[in-house]
């Protein structure tokens, strides 16, 4: 289960990462707040699965997870 968490994290990372863009510097309220919103249900759930998994795997996955979409979604 912890690893579903952490793809779920990794996904939400992609989420809030792109809305971040789209907040212009979070003065567009909508985008701002589904940022605000994902980033913390990616933290949540990224530590919910270090309950189980080794903090290095853990934040290695969910950050690769992060900068793989991220980038995909950038271009």
């Amino acid at each position: 289960m912890a690893w579903i968490y952490l793809l779920f994290a990794g996904l939400l990372e992609i989420v809030w990462a792109f809305y971040m863009k789209k907040s212009a510097g979070f003065t567009l309220l909508v985008p701002s707040v589904t940022t605000i919103v994902t980033m913390i249900a990616s933290f949540a759930l990224l530590s919910i699965s270090m309950r189980t998994l080794p903090l290095g795997t853990a934040y290695t996955i969910w950050t690769g997870i992060g900068a793989v979409g991220a980038f995909c979604v950038g271009i």
